[in-house]
Order: structure tokens, then sequence, then C-alpha cells
């Protein structure tokens, strides 16, 4: 994938990807491409800033400032290393966040319903008003949960499984 900035003729400019730039010039020359703000269609890319990836965990930042030296010559500051690395996970607080939100969890489906492989069309029904509202929980495909986001139903995964009632011991 490859981002670009584009500007349309009537000065704004917005950020599309593209698969390759090959695949911009193509849409584009289709009249495929089209501005964000205001739907023209005669666009081109805009002056952008080159994204550089910094190598393994680690990125370049230059010193703030440049500094006369005693002779009046500026000094230019050299490049630092700074690590990229997550700071170390404190294991006790990690397992104290991870124990709260199951708590959470477990107490929000203490208040639903169990509704299995009913929970996209319950959570359709109730939607459009074809049934009342209600907390459920239940199992949906990755394919159902994105529909039911795309035709703008509240829905969310829970950050732990859930074993069904039936399941249980």
């Amino acid at each position: 994938m490859i981002v670009f900035d584009l500007k349309c003729t009537n000065d704004h400019v917005f950020e599309v990807w593209f698969a390759s730039s090959q695949a911009y010039e193509d849409q584009r020359t289709r009249g495929l491409v089209a501005c964000a703000f205001c739907g023209s269609t005669d666009v081109a890319k805009a002056v952008m800033a080159p994204r550089l990836n910094a190598k393994g965990n680690q990125q370049l930042v230059s010193a703030p400032a440049r500094v006369d030296t005693a002779d009046g010559a500026p000094s230019s500051p050299a490049p630092v290393a700074v690590s990229n690395a997550a700071p170390p996970v404190d294991a006790a607080k990690m397992r104290a966040v991870l124990q709260a939100l199951a708590q959470a969890q477990a107490r929000a489906l203490s208040q639903s319903t169990w509704v299995g492989g009913d929970f996209a069309d319950r959570a359709r029904a109730m939607h459009y008003g074809e049934e009342d509202h209600a907390p459920i929980h239940g199992q949906a495909a990755p394919e159902e949960a994105a529909a039911l986001i795309e035709e703008g139903v509240a829905v969310a995964p829970l950050p732990f499984p859930v074993v069904p009632p039936e399941a249980q011991n």
C-alpha cells in the first residue's frame, strides 16, 4: 500500500491510499479519484514529506537547536539514537488490569441475555425496531459483525471469550 497527499484545483488537500503508484495513475486517468471535499476529479499529487522508517527499534532525533561555537561558527547537532522499545511491563499491574476488565465483562454479561448464533438477527431486529431493545450477547461470524457495523447497528466484540451456557459444566 502507498499513501499520497492529493490536491484538487480548489486547493483542497486530502490523503488517499492506493495499492501501488500504478494503481493511482490508472484510477486518476479513468476519473475515479475525486476530491474528498468537493468531488472534483481534477486532482494531482500534492507536495508531501517522504516517510522514512527507522532501522529496527530506533529512530534518529536531532538535538533541538543549533549552537554557536566559541569562534562564532554555527555547529550542527548530531542525530541521537532513541530507542522505541516499549518500557518494561509490570506483570502485577497487568494482571490487575486484566482481572478488572474480566470482572467488568462478567458484570455486564450477568445483566445480558445469551442469544447464541441468533445474535446478528436479534441485534438487527432491535436496531430496526422489530424487537424491544435489551442487552444481549452471543456469537456472530466476522462477516456478520462487519455487516452489522456497516448498517449502523451498535455492536462490539467482547475482550474475553465467552463459554456458551450449554457448554458449561
